[in-house]
């Protein structure tokens, strides 16, 4: 194990974590993204051993930077930091308080996400659509939603594919563009950023209502088929199934092929289970529920395959219009 000075951040997280133990360690993780968490685990499994010492610095530095961080909510950054001086001296409190701060960073477009949609749309609507995106993929999904859901149709599938594969833009391409929209640059913007992506649009295409995902999704499939399959694939996953009405259910139960909905059901959620099992006939329900049982053990690619085919059945009874799946907007109000 390297000394305490030369430890890595992710180190030092991997450190706490088996410090802390597998129980607050697995509520730590509720809190991270997916790729966090691989990082992290990884790091995990690559520690053999950690020393008593070595455990000590690494627990009592994260109280110090945690009790620093409730110094700046009370009162501020520099009183946070005339409270490190005082403990660890000046070097250690300039270090500890670098630490703090990048954890504080201003998210770009800070400001247009306190502004209302109307007024953002009219900021950015006759700017490049790679500006466009760019600025989409940094607001809340229901507030690019109603954004995307105003601008002209030809320009709205390649706004959502642009958002879908744009890569990792420099800060300083981001400071210009904060300047030139609203004069107001964030200063601690981090050097490199990995706005929006495949699940990003997904957010977005959430947010707006169905006539306009049809149109962009349309496009989507004529100019990048891949794409437009793998955004539907994610718009709407099995355990999405509990924001089907009651009809919605009972018409999917007849549609699927039951060997598929057992399998789907396997490694599903009490939730799912108990909405889809309270939507079959109770002769319906204890045989499924039989068969299940006696099911034994299962591939989780034959569960996955099923699931797939499950949402497939979903995805075509919404496109012929025979049910309907909750979205933004008001096309989907049923009277």
């Amino acid at each position: 194990m390297a000394r305490q000075e030369t430890l890595t951040g992710k180190q030092k997280a991997a450190i706490l974590l088996i410090s802390l133990g597998p129980d607050v360690s697995a509520q730590v993780y509720e809190h991270l993204t997916e790729e966090e968490i691989e990082k992290l685990s990884l790091e995990i499994s690559s520690i053999k051993k950690v020393e008593s010492d070595m455990k000590e610095n690494v627990l009592e530095e994260f109280y110090q930077i945690a009790l620093a961080q409730d110094h700046i909510t009370q009162g501020g950054i520099s009183y946070a930091k005339t409270v490190l001086v005082k403990a660890f001296g000046g070097q250690e409190a300039d270090r500890m308080m670098n630490r703090l701060t990048a954890s504080l960073q201003v998210r770009p477009f800070d400001f247009a996400r306190k502004a209302n949609p109307h007024q953002v749309l009219n900021i950015i609507q006759n700017e490049h659509p790679q500006t466009i995106a760019l600025v989409l993929s940094y607001l809340d999904p229901e507030q690019s939603g109603q954004i995307l859901s105003e601008l002209p149709q030809e320009i709205q599938a390649e706004i959502a594919k642009r958002i879908a594969t744009m890569d990792s833009i420099s800060s300083e391409i981001i400071s210009q563009v904060e300047q030139a929209l609203e004069q107001k640059l964030s200063s601690s913007v981090a050097d490199y950023t990995q706005p929006g992506g495949i699940q990003s649009v997904v957010e977005v295409l959430k947010g707006v209502d169905r006539s306009t995902e049809k149109t962009i999704l349309d496009v989507l499939e004529i100019q990048d088929p891949e794409l437009a399959e793998e955004i539907k694939k994610r718009m709407f996953v099995f355990e999405d199934i509990v924001v089907l009405d009651n009809c919605a259910i009972q018409r999917v139960i007849r549609e699927v092929d039951h060997e598929d909905l057992r399998l789907s059901l396997k490694v599903a959620s009490d939730e799912v289970k108990e909405i889809v099992f309270n939507n079959m006939s109770q002769r319906t329900e204890k045989a499924f529920k039989e068969e299940m049982e006696y099911m034994g053990p299962v591939r989780l690619r034959d569960v996955e395959e099923a699931q797939t085919k499950t949402v497939g059945v979903i995805r075509y009874l919404e496109e012929i219009g025979e049910i309907v799946i909750a979205r933004g907007g008001g096309d989907d109000i049923i009277i």
